[in-house]
Parts: structure tokens; C-alpha cells; sequence
């Protein structure tokens, strides 16, 4: 079975805005650059994965993509997340996908393990949600056929997805993948991932290296 990821990328320029109090312009351009290398780096030797599909307008996502081998989808309109993950999906069947797998690219701290139990887990066709961390929203969303249903990201997306493969006869799975969790919208999120690097000391280490620059952690007395 041919398994495609794809990934939505915004424009440097206008991703985490919800992070100005935090980490101000240009380092939010650099670090959603970085969270996007974390990512690829583990996509591109993931076991089970045989396509990697990024959507995106900005041109060094596009670099960094053709780098790590990805095929690149234009975003002209950058019309939001739902509308890139369509674009992506369409281009996933185009490409001889049998099943798709959504995933964010502000998620650096992605765990290889946790990635293949993903790809591997929930035999046959359907819908498997991964939900963040406050359970509302939608992190993942593994789609066989890829088509299943129509990518509808956003608040409250967990229990929207969940309809949508309800209404369309789909098995519906939830699957926990922690790693998978720590994306990156606010200060809070922010804090999450650090503390979630701590414990990793291996994991998204271009990620890592920004956040040390900007704001050191803590010295330890």
C-alpha cells in the first residue's frame, strides 16, 4: 500500500504570529525554517512512507523540500491549511497514493517510533485522527483512501474530522502520538516543546539550536 505525507507549509513571513509576545521578527521566520528541517529530516527515512508531498508558497520550504526529496505543490493562494492539505491530498492520489498522512510542519520534536506506529497501526481502510494536546484540534489525520474525507483543519477540528468519516461511512480511529502533540501556535506551545526537548536530548536539534540562541534555557545552579 503506497503511503504519502503531506505537509502544509504558510510563508515564513506570516507563520506563528501568535508567538509576537514571545519570539519577535525575523526569529519567527527562522524558527518556523527549522521546525519545518526537524520534520523533514525524520519524513524522509520514515519506514512506510514512499511519498512526501509539501504545499507551500514559500521559497525556502520549496528548497528545503526538493532537499530532503519531497515532491513540492504551489500554494498561490495560501487560502489556509484545509485548502493546502486538499491541494496536497489531490496531488497524493495523482502520485498513486492509497493512503495519506496529514501531518504539520511545526511539529520538530516528531518521534521516528511514534511516526511508524502511526504508518504501521490501524490496519485498512478509514480515518485515524491524532488530536493535539488540548484534544480539540487535529495534529494528524491518516486517510485511506486518501480521499475519505475532506481535510477540514481549524478549531474544533478533532470532532469535525470525526463527523465527516461518521458521515462518510468511514471507520474512525483516535491515535495518541505525543510527539505529535507539541506543535507550535503559542507562547505556551513554545514552552511545551522545551520542556519536551529536555527530556530529548537527540531531537530536533536545528530546532533546538534557534531556541538555545534566542532564549537560553535556564541555567541549572
Amino acid at each position: 500500500m503506497r503511503t504519502a505525507a503531506v505537509l502544509p507549509v504558510k510563508s515564513f513571513g506570516r507563520a506563528k504570529q501568535r508567538l509576537d509576545d514571545a519570539v519577535g521578527q525575523p526569529d519567527r521566520t527562522e524558527l518556523a525554517a527549522a521546525m519545518l528541517a526537524d520534520v523533514l529530516a525524520v519524513l524522509r527515512t520514515a519506514r512506510g512512507l514512499d511519498d512526501l508531498i509539501v504545499v507551500t508558497a514559500e521559497p525556502r520550504a520549496a528548497r528545503a523540500a526538493r532537499d530532503a526529496g519531497a515532491h513540492v505543490v504551489d500554494d498561490p493562494v495560501e487560502a489556509g491549511q484545509s485548502d493546502a492539505a486538499t491541494r496536497g491530498v489531490r496531488a497524493a492520489i495523482a502520485r498513486g497514493a492509497h493512503r495519506a498522512l496529514l501531518v504539520p510542519g511545526d511539529c520538530p520534536a516528531l518521534d521516528a517510533g511514534e511516526l511508524a506506529r502511526l504508518l504501521g497501526g490501524f490496519d485498512g481502510a478509514g480515518v485515524v485522527i491524532v488530536p493535539d494536546r488540548h484534544g480539540s484540534g487535529t495534529n494528524a489525520l491518516r486517510l485511506a483512501p486518501p480521499g475519505a474525507i475532506e481535510p477540514s483543519f481549524g478549531p474544533g477540528s478533532f470532532a469535525r474530522h470525526a463527523a465527516l468519516g461518521a458521515a462518510a461511512d468511514a471507520v474512525v480511529r483516535v491515535a495518541q502520538a505525543p510527539s505529535l502533540e507539541l506543535d507550535v501556535d503559542t507562547p505556551d506551545d513554545l514552552a511545551a516543546l522545551r520542556e519536551a526537548l529536555a527530556a530529548r536530548p537527540g531531537a530536533a536539534p536545528r530546532t533546538r539550536a534557534l531556541l538555545e540562541r534566542i532564549a537560553p534555557s535556564p541555567a541549572v545552579a
